[in-house]
């Protein structure tokens, strides 16, 4: 992890929470002076949005504090329950619309006025969420956050649900007002979809999931690399909240000492930790003699070029 993680994080939390504010109060205005339900899913939206993004910034400033003696491993690993904690406000804000938008379609009495308004608004919000999902997405990843990723695909799938309002709106405008709690059901799946995908990547985090096969590939070839390393087996990495812990067997000749040995595990560790997504490395020796040495399928098909080419 960078040195810079900590305030980096912060600071995207604020931004997050002073836009989504900001945009909350710009869309419930427009929701009363036209009447939209597309606008009112919308400002339901950005408010959800509000209240997770002041969940996500304290639990930023809890998961960027330095290690402690109760958690010698910093405190990472909380992130993944805030990424769930904004998959329960995204449900709510899809619920509460897709339910006002059924009702009104089941009873007919759709309605909008000073369609204009509402159309700008959106388009506002549209452009500044694409805006926020470009840097969020960025900082996300280069920084290995799962609640700014979470919050960047939130943030993206609210440029389709802005979209998708906005045609409902001027569609409604121009004489044809089903379109408005039609686009307001589009919003609010909008909306749901995101909290699945919020809730698949976090719980992924959670149970201990594999990272991706070119990482893994990677762990791979940097223990490899070390010119006493014959081989290596039983390579094992999983996600421990959003960092990555390995563990694996390394292959050396017994006819090493034992200091030799130290600096060749020690070699590959530094190897493995350099990357910044891994955290902790654990590496076992295995000498010629101890009849441990194996062919592990998955480790040769790992150590192949990067792509898997």
């Amino acid at each position: 992890m960078t040195d810079d993680r900590p305030r980096v994080l912060r600071r995207v939390g604020v931004l997050l929470l002073a836009v989504n504010v900001g945009l909350a109060l710009l869309k419930g205005w427009a929701w009363v002076a036209s009447g939209s339900l597309a606008v009112e899913g919308e400002a339901v939206n950005s408010l959800a949005d509000s209240v997770y993004s002041l969940v996500t910034v304290a639990g930023l400033y809890l998961t960027t504090r330095p290690p402690d003696l109760g958690h010698p491993h910093g405190h990472e690993r909380i992130e993944p329950f805030v990424g769930l904690f904004v998959a329960l406000g995204i449900f709510a804000a899809g619920g509460t619309v897709l339910y006002q938008s059924g009702t009104t379609l089941l009873s007919g009495e759709a309605s909008v006025s000073r369609g204009p308004v509402a159309v700008g608004v959106l388009a506002v919000s549209a452009v500044t969420k694409y805006g926020l999902y470009r840097y969020v997405r960025a900082a996300g990843d280069r920084h290995n956050s799962p609640a700014l990723v979470a919050t960047a695909l939130d943030n993206r799938n609210d440029i389709l649900t802005a979209s998708a309002a906005i045609v409902g709106v001027a569609g409604a405008t121009a004489g044809y007002p089903v379109l408005d709690p039609l686009a307001a059901v589009v919003v609010a799946v909008g909306i749901l979809y995101t909290g699945v995908e919020v809730v698949r990547d976090n719980m992924g985090y959670l149970v201990g999931r594999a990272p991706p096969e070119d990482l893994r590939g990677e762990i791979v070839r940097r223990a490899l690399a070390h010119p006493d390393v014959e081989g290596a087996h039983d390579v094992v990495a999983h996600y421990v909240g959003p960092e990555i812990d390995v563990s694996l067997h390394i292959e050396v000749q017994g006819d090493r000492t034992l200091l030799e040995a130290h600096e060749i595990e020690t070699a590959v560790i530094d190897a493995v930790r350099e990357l910044p997504e891994v955290d902790d490395v654990f590496v076992h020796v295995d000498p010629r003699e101890a009849g441990e040495w194996k062919a592990d399928e998955t480790v040769e098909d790992l150590a192949g070029e990067p792509g898997g080419e």
